[in-house]
């Protein structure tokens, strides 16, 4: 099957490196039950997530409102999103419906058996510091969050499930890898599971629009994958261990909510200037190689040039009226939060900016972990002002304008309020 992450490249499997899994949490207080799903693969759309929340509900005994479900934002899986802005882009081909099929089910599969095998259990959440795996991409000395969130769930004094919130794209394999993969967050399973046998481990992806590996790699390979993925995973090791018999909990109360940001939509250039964006960005790419720049910058501007491509389909589908038409279709964009106890958990659809999780998790009264790429895409990144000013891959391409990352945060925030009551 097509690879998708990689513009142009006709990069189709040649075998599988690491399954991609669907793993799900569910927790129930007695009074309200909420289900977590992570799944492999770079976007769950809007469509896939009503779809698999209706079906979860029916046989489970949660709402669909309480049920989120996450990209971890692998770049080695099957397509399962159609964007606009590949549409120009002659190698990617629409998502193979028996692939959705296979996709689903495995969504729904997996949160129905962590319903069935609920059981007696204590909750506790920590935190633990990275570094070493990655950095802001734009530039490598701008924002970024070093913090990963961790819920761990124990019974019978083992551990069952670890629930780990952490920012960074999975981009350590590039074009060049034809297998099958969930890149560095597969090594991050495995190392917990060599210290915490049969762990289920959730990984979700926090909000690092702008963030990833690019100045930290010592190659695109699979060792790359490992050593970053096993130095994040022994950092939540740590972090588990240190945790005492009392940190666990097994009185927690839950609580959940949805609101909806109202998106503001960005106006693309014109077809004509779009086409001197995008020469501009080729030249100083050309210009970087000639002068045998390093790989983080050389990438960066290559990243432009995709872009800026990617601009310019979108610059054509304005004057046809097709942005227009999505912009409608994503303006109302949904936000979940839920209350496990003390700490509040964010949902957040699309790729935004670093910069907008650490607002939510700098205003909120307690304690807050956000995942990114919740419940659907954006169609593009969610970008700040400052970025949408210069030239960058993510703001080239972006269907809402900088604008509507405060409405997220906004909306999250409103929420957070709500449940704190």
């Amino acid at each position: 099957m097509f690879l998708v992450g990689y513009p142009h490249v006709p990069r189709i499997s040649e075998g599988i490196h690491d399954p991609l899994l669907a793993s799900a949490l569910f927790l129930d207080d007695g009074k309200i039950a909420v289900l977590f799903v992570a799944v492999d693969t770079l976007f769950v759309t809007r469509e896939s997530v009503l779809y698999c929340r209706q079906a979860i509900a029916q046989a489970c005994r949660v709402s669909p409102a309480h049920i989120l479900i996450s990209a971890t934002h692998t770049h080695s899986a099957p397509v399962t999103a159609s964007m606009l802005a590949w549409r120009d882009d002659p190698v990617v081909p629409a998502p193979d419906p028996a692939y959705l099929d296979q996709f689903h089910q495995g969504i729904i599969g997996a949160a129905i058996e962590a319903c069935k095998s609920a059981c007696a259990a204590g909750l506790a959440v920590t935190t633990t510091k990275i570094s070493g795996v990655g950095s802001n991409r734009v530039a490598p000395d701008a924002a970024f969050d070093p913090e990963a969130g961790i819920l761990a769930v124990r019974s019978e004094q083992r551990l069952v499930a670890v629930q780990v919130i952490y920012g960074m794209h999975p981009t350590v394999l590039h074009q060049d890898s034809r297998l099958v993969s969930s890149d560095f967050p597969f090594f991050v399973r495995q190392v917990l599971r060599e210290v915490f046998p049969d762990l289920t481990t959730l990984y979700h992806n926090g909000p690092s629009g702008n963030l990833s590996p690019r100045y930290h790699v010592r190659g695109q390979t699979f060792a790359e994958a490992e050593r970053l993925g096993r130095r994040l995973g022994r950092n939540v090791i740590s972090a588990l261990h240190r945790l005492q018999g009392e940190d666990f909990c097994s009185d927690i109360c839950l609580a959940a909510a949805t609101g909806r940001a109202e998106l503001t939509p960005n106006h693309f250039a014109t077809v004509p200037e779009a086409q001197e964006k995008l020469r501009e960005a080729k030249q100083t790419f050309e210009r970087l190689g000639r002068e045998g720049a390093s790989h983080g910058p050389l990438r960066t501007a290559e990243c432009v040039c995709f872009g800026c491509e990617e601009g310019l389909t979108l610059a054509k589908a304005q004057a046809s009226g097709k942005t227009t038409q999505l912009q409608e279709q994503y303006r109302l964009a949904e936000v979940q939060v839920f209350r496990i106890g003390d700490v509040f958990l964010v949902g957040l659809p699309g790729e935004q900016f670093v910069e907008y999780g650490l607002e939510i998790k700098g205003r909120a009264p307690a304690k807050t972990f956000v995942v990114s790429l919740a419940n659907g895409e954006l169609q593009g990144y969610i970008v700040t002002p400052e970025a949408r000013c210069g030239m960058s891959y993510e703001a080239a391409f972006a269907l809402f304008a900088a604008e509507s990352g405060q409405a997220l945060v906004h909306t999250a925030l409103e929420l957070i309020e709500e449940l704190r009551l």
